[in-house]
C-alpha cells in the first residue's frame, strides 16, 4: 500500500485538473462558494478509500494541494464542504463523492441508487432535505494521466472548407457488428483507426469524422430502470475524459493513435460536443460533480428562485457561461482535445445555448468572443446546431463569422421536394445555392451552411424513403417522442417492401436526394451508413438504442443494392472534389459574367430558357435547372448543368444554348451505373426522381 504524508503541499492553482509533473500531482479545483474541499484518494480499483486530505489553499476561488510521489494511475475524488441552501442556490454535501470536472480519465460506473442524490429521494420535502449517506461507491472516480504521446510527424489535414464532406459517426454503432474484428475491439476507438476503416471511408471520399459524444457520460436513471441506455452519449459527466467503453485498452492512446491514422489517411477529426448541460438535470437530480462542487456558479439558476434551473436545453439545467470560471473549464476542455488528441474541430451541440447572456441569444456572447479572439481555437473547424428549447432558440444563420452551421432547412427542403411537395422550386433554390438568404453576411462563405439529408437526429436516409410516420415504440415512451413531421414518404408501403416498382422508386429517391446534396454550395455532411442502406426501422428517436437498432449492419453491406449506393456516393464526392462549380467557395448571384453569354449562376426551366417569376411562382412546379460556371485551372472555362425531376413522369430539358461549350453527361442518378460520355443532343430526357449534371468546358477556339 502506498504511504501518503500527513497532509498536502500547498501547491499551485494553476493549471486546474491534477497535473502531474514528474515528482508528485498538483490538485487544483474551482468553487467560489466552498468553506472546504477534501482530496479523497482510492485504491487503484476506485472501490476502496485510501485516504483524505483536506486541500490547504485557495487563491482566487480556486482551492489546491500537491501531492509529492504521486504518480498517473492514483484513482481520486472530491467532497466540497459549504452551505446546503437550495433557495440560495447552494447545494453542497459532504457526504456526497464528486468528479473532478477536469478529469482526464474515469474509471467505474455510475451505480444508480438513491444514494447518489444530494436530498433524501422520496422525503416530502424533495430536495430541500438532505442525504447523509456516503456516495462513494456508486460513482466514478477521476485517474491521473499521463497525455503523453508519440505523435511523430502527425500533421493535421487541414481540408479547406469548400473540399470539406463531413461524415456523422457514431463511435460504438459504427463498429459493434463487424465481425471481422475481435469482440472486444468492437464499439471501440481501436475500431475506427482499423486500416480496413481507414480506408473506407477514404474510398467514400470523406474528407472529416463528426464522432458523435465521446466525452465521458452517464446513462439517465429513467432509462437504466426500462433496461436501456443512453446510446447517443449527450449526458455528460466529464468534459476532459473519453467515454471508457470506447477504449478497448483502458488508455488514452487507442484514442491518439486512432486520430494519428485517421490523419496520416487526410482525414480530419470533429468531435459533437455538449457544452450546454450536464448530465446533473434538474434540481431532483444527482450530486455527481457540477452540482455538488459550486453549483450556484457552475449552473444558470433562475432569478428570484434559485432553487429553480433555467432549462433552454430540455433537459433539466444550462451551462452557466457567463461564469469566467465556468467558461474557462469550457475553453481549457477543448485545448485540452486539441493538445491532447489533435482534434481538428468541434461540433457544438444546442449551440444557440452556447451564445445565450442575460437578455437572450447574442453573436457577441463571451462564449463566441473568446473562441474567436483564441489563436489555437479560431483556426479550427466550428460547427454550431444553431438552436436550443429557449426562448428565441432558433437561430440557424446568425451565428458569427468562422462558424459553421448545421442547416435543417436544407434538410426539410430536399426532403419535401423529391417527396413531391408542392411550392418548393423557390426554397430548393436558395438551398443549391448556398442558402446565401441565410448566410450572405459579415463575409460569410457558402461552407458556413452543413447540409445534409439525414443525421442521427431523425430518420435515417433509408427511412425517409421507407416510413411516413416514426415508430419509435421501442424508446418506451408511446410512441410520443421524437419529430412527428419528417418530411418522409413510404412510397406506397410502411416500412420494407418486396415490391419491385417500390423498390426501384426508393432507390431512385434515395440517389437524387444524395446527388442534390453533393451538388450544392455548401459543406455535404452524410450519416454513418446512409450510403449503406441503414434502417433503423423508421425510429427516429434512438438515442436510447444502444443494439441493432442503432449498429450499423455491415453484412447488408454486401447486398448488391448496397454495394451500388456506396459506389454511388464514391462517385458523387469525386465529381465535387474534380469540378470547382459544384463547391463554389464564393456566394453565386449572377452577376458575374464568366464568359460572353455565361454568368456565375443562372437558373433555367426545362425548356431552356431562364426561368421567370411566373415559372417561381407556380406552385406544380417541380423541374428545375441550375447552371453554375467558373474559371478554373488558370484559365479554362468549366460550367456545370444540373438537371433536376421531381415528378413522377420523364420529362425533356433542352440545354441552355451557349457559345462553345461542349456538355458531358457526368451523372445520371437514376442509373448509377450510367457510364459519362459526350452529350449527343441538345435535348436531354430526364426520368422522373432523378437528377442528372452535365460538365461543361469551353472551347478557346
Amino acid at each position: 500500500m502506498a504511504r501518503f504524508p500527513d497532509r498536502l503541499e500547498p501547491g499551485k492553482p494553476y493549471p486546474v485538473g491534477a497535473t502531474w509533473d514528474g515528482l508528485g500531482v498538483n490538485f487544483a479545483v474551482f468553487s467560489a462558494h466552498a468553506d472546504r474541499i477534501d482530496l479523497c484518494l482510492f485504491d487503484p480499483s476506485g472501490r476502496r478509500q485510501v485516504a483524505r486530505f483536506a486541500l490547504p489553499e485557495c487563491t482566487d476561488e480556486v482551492w489546491h494541494g500537491y501531492l509529492p510521489d504521486a504518480k498517473p494511475g492514483l484513482a481520486y475524488g472530491y467532497r466540497a464542504e459549504g452551505p446546503y441552501d437550495p433557495k440560495s442556490g447552494h447545494r453542497f454535501n459532504h457526504h456526497k463523492l464528486l468528479v473532478d470536472p477536469y478529469a482526464r480519465r474515469l474509471i467505474g460506473d455510475l451505480k444508480w441508487s438513491d444514494v447518489v442524490y444530494g436530498y433524501r429521494a422520496g422525503s416530502p420535502r424533495a430536495d430541500l432535505s438532505q442525504d447523509r449517506r456516503d456516495s462513494a461507491a456508486a460513482v466514478p472516480k477521476a485517474v491521473v494521466c499521463d497525455t503523453a504521446f508519440n505523435w511523430g510527424e502527425d500533421r493535421r489535414p487541414d481540408t479547406p472548407w469548400d473540399r470539406t464532406v463531413i461524415y456523422e459517426l457514431h463511435v460504438r454503432g459504427y463498429s459493434m457488428r463487424r465481425e471481422d474484428l475481435p469482440p472486444h475491439e468492437r464499439g471501440t476507438f481501436a475500431a475506427l483507426c482499423d486500416a480496413r476503416s481507414i480506408e473506407r471511408l477514404a474510398k467514400r471520399g470523406v474528407t472529416a469524422v463528426e464522432l458523435m459524444p465521446i466525452h465521458a457520460s452517464i446513462d439517465d436513471h429513467f432509462l437504466v430502470k426500462k433496461g436501456l441506455r443512453n446510446h447517443w452519449g449527450y449526458n455528460t459527466l466529464a468534459f476532459f475524459a473519453p467515454q471508457s467503453t470506447y477504449l478497448s485498452d483502458g488508455s488514452l492512446a487507442e484514442l491518439q493513435t486512432a486520430v494519428r491514422r485517421l490523419h496520416a489517411a487526410g482525414i480530419e477529426v470533429l468531435l459533437d460536443v455538449v457544452y450546454n448541460h450536464t448530465c446533473e438535470s434538474d434540481e431532483l437530480g444527482p450530486t455527481l460533480s457540477f452540482r455538488g462542487l459550486d453549483n450556484a456558479s457552475y449552473y444558470r439558476l433562475v432569478p428570484g428562485d434559485q432553487r429553480r434551473y433555467i432549462n433552454d436545453t430540455g433537459t433539466g439545467n444550462s451551462v452557466n457561461l457567463s461564469h469566467p470560471r465556468v467558461l474557462q473549464m469550457i475553453m481549457d476542455s477543448m485545448r485540452s482535445w486539441v493538445d491532447t488528441f489533435h482534434i481538428d474541430g468541434f461540433r457544438f451541440d444546442l449551440g444557440a445555448n452556447l451564445g445565450r447572456e442575460s437578455a437572450g441569444f447574442d453573436p457577441g456572447s463571451g462564449f463566441f468572443d473568446a473562441i474567436r479572439q483564441d489563436p489555437v481555437l479560431s483556426r479550427l473547424k466550428l460547427i454550431s446546431e444553431p438552436w436550443d428549447l429557449g426562448p428565441g432558440g432558433y437561430q440557424l444563420g446568425n451565428h458569427p463569422a468562422g462558424f459553421a452551421e448545421w442547416n435543417d432547412k436544407y434538410r426539410d427542403s430536399v426532403r419535401r421536394f423529391w417527396r413531391g411537395d408542392a411550392q418548393q422550386c423557390p426554397e430548393l433554390a436558395a438551398r443549391l445555392a448556398g442558402s446565401a438568404d441565410l448566410f450572405d453576411h459579415h463575409k460569410r462563405r457558402p461552407w458556413a451552411s452543413v447540409n445534409y439529408v439525414a443525421s442521427h437526429d431523425g430518420f435515417t436516409l433509408e427511412d425517409a424513403t421507407r416510413y411516413a410516420e416514426k415508430h419509435n415504440e421501442a424508446n418506451g415512451e408511446g410512441n410520443r417522442d421524437g419529430h412527428n413531421e419528417n418530411f418522409a414518404s413510404n412510397w406506397g408501403v410502411e416500412g420494407p417492401s418486396d415490391d419491385l416498382a417500390i423498390r426501384v422508386l426508393r432507390g431512385r429517391t434515395k440517389r437524387a436526394m444524395l446527388a442534390t446534396l453533393f451538388c450544392s454550395l455548401g459543406t455535404p455532411m452524410l450519416l454513418a451508413g446512409d450510403e449503406l442502406g441503414r434502417t433503423q426501422g423508421g425510429n427516429n428517436n434512438a438515442y436510447a438504442q444502444d443494439n441493432e437498432i442503432s449498429w450499423i449492419d455491415w453484412g447488408k453491406a454486401a447486398e448488391p443494392d448496397n454495394r451500388d449506393l456506396e459506389r454511388f456516393v464514391a462517385r458523387l464526392a469525386a465529381l465535387r472534389r474534380n469540378h470547382p462549380t459544384l463547391r463554389a467557395s464564393q456566394f453565386l448571384h449572377g452577376r458575374n459574367e464568366i464568359a460572353p453569354n455565361l454568368q456565375d449562376i443562372e437558373w433555367f426551366n426545362e425548356e431552356g430558357t431562364a426561368m421567370q417569376p411566373s415559372h417561381w411562382q407556380d406552385p406544380e412546379r417541380r423541374l428545375l435547372a441550375l447552371r453554375r460556371a467558373a474559371i478554373v485551372n488558370g484559365g479554362t472555362v468549366e460550367a456545370s448543368l444540373l438537371m433536376l425531376n421531381g415528378s413522377t413522369a420523364d420529362h425533356d430539358f433542352r440545354v441552355p444554348s451557349t457559345n462553345n461549350l461542349h456538355w458531358t453527361l457526368a451523372l445520371d442518378s437514376s442509373d448509377p451505373n450510367r457510364v459519362p460520355g459526350a452529350l449527343e443532343s441538345e435535348i436531354v430526357r430526364v426520368p422522373s426522381h432523378a437528377v442528372m449534371l452535365l460538365i461543361g468546358q469551353l472551347n478557346a477556339s
